[in-house]
């Protein structure tokens, strides 16, 4: 028997059945198929726990989400506290607790001037979209073939195939997609003198974290300014200290009109997402402020809870260890590929953002996640491009840590190299 409190089940198997009858039985049937038995149960810092008790490292952390931990225990303490006192709350009238929040993401926003709250990363996208919109008095949307950003009527519009076409949203017309880091194919795209917004994360992460070319991003930003259109930096998974920078944007020196957080602003507690708009971006909060409403956009506990991550994160012993953090990694990998060069065949990183890449297999990530899986690290293969292993570690991980990771994943290949040479077979 498993007993979580008011749920209970007879076996993991048991488990396993309701979720495939009530919830989502394509992605439960998905992750059996993989070897990936996982259901969480327990989970502290940057450790999680199968319902069964075996303990994961975790690398994944939905994203970003959990970049402080999990359960964070300061965050933890401020959520308690604030359910003294707030809910979450009224949208039709000014908070205390949204404007504070909002004041303290302006002031880590350089060129920013407002900020307006939702519950999850896919509307703040819808936001920054209609209020790009809304200044250029233009409809269509530029983003990137594979890029992502969300599920929601018009972030999905902008994202990959995958997302749209299985509910009649794409929109090839309107929402225009060219490939990553090919600057004549972005100018052709934004030419026309039509297209309101260019929407790009600063590292695509569904993508498996293909980094930038020198100067790309700059080059996109001027042609934006050449033609007239609104840059939108989505930093769900690249924003928060991962980069090294609070933003990404602000590690690769680009100022955008428009901004998105999510994920990680939560604590991993309670959900929000903001966009943040610069001053023609935010014109419409002064014609019409309603104009955009959203009943738990900006849940005062959630503010709460996320103005408490951007202080921690502005502490300089946390902004210190994300360098040390990330210097350990860079040479851990370098050391790994030396040993490992035949199936590990290459790095992309900044900061604590990783895409390690299998390419001697077009799903080889797939079967390192799995061998990982197996050695107690969990770390997520990047959906769009299943050769690349998303590996994010967390902004406050400690050196014990680190290096049990990485002998993890040394001792992890002698599997790896068994389940590629099986898939190997079987395609």
């Amino acid at each position: 028997m498993y007993d979580f409190g008011p749920f209970k089940f007879e076996s993991k198997q048991d488990f396993f059945d309701k979720a495939i009858r009530f919830w989502n039985p394509d992605k439960t049937r998905f992750w059996q198929k993989a070897g990936i038995d996982l259901v969480i149960g327990r989970r502290e810092g940057y450790f999680l726990y199968d319902m069964s008790g075996r303990r994961l490292i975790d690398l994944h952390l939905n994203g970003g989400t959990y970049n402080l931990g999990h359960r964070n225990p300061e965050l933890v303490e401020t959520l308690k506290s604030a359910l003294d006192y707030f809910d979450i709350g009224n949208h039709w009238f000014p908070s205390v607790a949204r404007t504070a929040l909002a004041e303290s993401l302006v002031n880590v926003s350089p060129g920013m001037k407002y900020a307006i709250f939702a519950p999850g990363g896919a509307e703040a996208v819808d936001i920054a979209i209609k209020s790009a919109r809304y200044a250029t008095k233009r409809r269509k949307i530029v983003s990137i073939i594979k890029g992502y950003h969300g599920h929601s009527g018009l972030a999905v519009a902008t994202g990959d195939d995958r997302f749209t076409k299985i509910f009649l949203s794409d929109q090839p017309e309107t929402f225009i997609q060219v490939p990553f880091n090919d600057i004549d194919a972005m100018e052709q795209a934004l030419k026309g003198e039509d297209v309101a917004a260019l929407i790009m994360e600063t590292i695509p992460a569904t993508y498996g974290f293909p980094m930038p070319k020198d100067g790309y991003l700059g080059a996109c930003k001027a042609l934006c300014e050449k033609y007239g259109v609104m840059y939108i930096a989505d930093e769900v998974q690249t924003g928060l200290m991962r980069t090294g920078s609070m933003w990404g944007w602000q590690a690769y020196g680009v100022q955008p009109d428009i901004m998105v957080t999510a994920k990680g602003l939560s604590g991993g507690l309670y959900p929000i997402s903001a966009t943040l708009v610069n001053d023609r971006a935010g014109g419409w909060l002064n014609e019409d402020g309603a104009a955009h409403i959203s009943t738990t956009g900006g849940a005062e506990l959630g503010c709460v809870v996320a103005h408490k991550v951007i202080e921690m994160l502005q502490r300089p012993e946390l902004v210190a260890n994300v360098g040390t953090v990330t210097e350990f990694m860079a040479q851990a990998m370098r050391e790994m590929q030396a040993r490992h060069g035949d199936i590990f065949t290459g790095v992309r990183q900044k900061g604590v953002i990783l895409g390690l890449e299998f390419s001697n297999h077009p799903e080889g990530a797939v079967s390192f996640s799995r061998a990982l899986y197996e050695q107690g690290v969990w770390a997520i293969f990047s959906s769009l491009d299943k050769r690349v292993l998303q590996w994010k570690p967390g902004v406050l991980l400690d050196p014990e840590t680190c290096r049990d990771i990485m002998d993890r994943f040394d001792a992890a290949m002698p599997r790896a190299r068994e389940l590629l040479h099986q898939a190997g077979k079987a395609s």
